[in-house]
């Protein structure tokens, strides 16, 4: 997906949280303008995405799921390694950059910066298009979808004089969704200038799971001692009879 990016991971993150001057001084290295950052926290189920401008910003957060390699969803596509791809963005962006809605133009910028490959690129980049890259926002999420430019001539007689071949879009993979979370007005700091207030943290979805599984199992389990208080009461234990309506206790008691 991104063909012109040098890559590094050696990052010392357990010193400290700060990636300010770690990151931005990998960029300063390898003269990069971006810096795409993937945090793995509670041993791998959250992840998130880091997108910054380096070296003054802005800053992108992103929680990533949904994702699925290209091994995994198994789609037929033959795009060969470190070729461009066409970045296409949809209606969305446009129609919800009004009053409110500027953080989706920010975001579709720096988008546009990460996955636009640039003329003269980096080694081993290819000089040829064969993918398209889609970007689609909805339901306050940005969804990303890659395909692969297929091209198959066309059959004799269908168009005289004609020998364009015709062209297909073939999804190859990988998937992935992203909530935006935060932007921030510096490079990995600074103040917030937008906050997704609509963001739910996956620890709170599990504690909130945790919670309900609990107040079933204290349900369940007041239920069984109610049951077992009433069969005392009845005298319905387990080895014992229930009195007869003609017992002397109960014709004389």
């Amino acid at each position: 997906m991104l063909p012109h990016t040098y890559k590094d991971t050696k990052l010392d993150t357990k010193s400290s949280n700060n990636y300010n001057a770690a990151l931005n001084g990998l960029a300063e290295l390898h003269s990069c303008n971006y810096v795409f950052f993937l945090e793995a926290r509670k041993h791998g189920q959250d992840l998130y995405l880091w997108l910054a401008k380096a070296p003054n910003g802005p800053t992108i957060k992103f929680s990533v799921n949904n994702i699925h390699t290209m091994g995994e969803l198994g789609f037929g596509g033959n795009c060969l390694k470190g070729g461009r791809g066409i970045v296409v963005f949809d209606k969305s962006f446009e129609d919800d950059a009004t009053v409110g809605g500027e953080h989706k133009t920010l975001i579709r910028e720096m988008l546009r910066g990460v996955f636009c490959v640039p003329p003269k690129g980096v080694r081993g980049m290819k000089p040829f298009v064969d993918r398209v890259v889609g970007i689609y926002g909805l339901d306050g999420k940005i969804w990303i979808r890659v395909y692969e430019i297929r091209e198959a001539e066309q059959e004799q007689g269908t168009h005289v004089g004609s020998n364009r071949a015709d062209v297909t879009l073939v999804e190859i993979g990988p998937r992935m969704v992203m909530t935006p979370i935060v932007i921030l007005e510096g490079s990995f700091g600074g103040p917030v200038i937008y906050e997704n207030k609509q963001f739910v943290s996956p620890n709170q979805i599990r504690s909130e799971a945790r919670l309900q599984k609990a107040s079933r199992y204290a349900r369940r389990k007041g239920g069984m001692e109610e049951r077992v208080i009433k069969r005392k009461q009845l005298g319905l234990e387990q080895g014992a009879k229930p009195p007869s309506s003609i017992d002397n206790a109960v014709l004389f008691g």
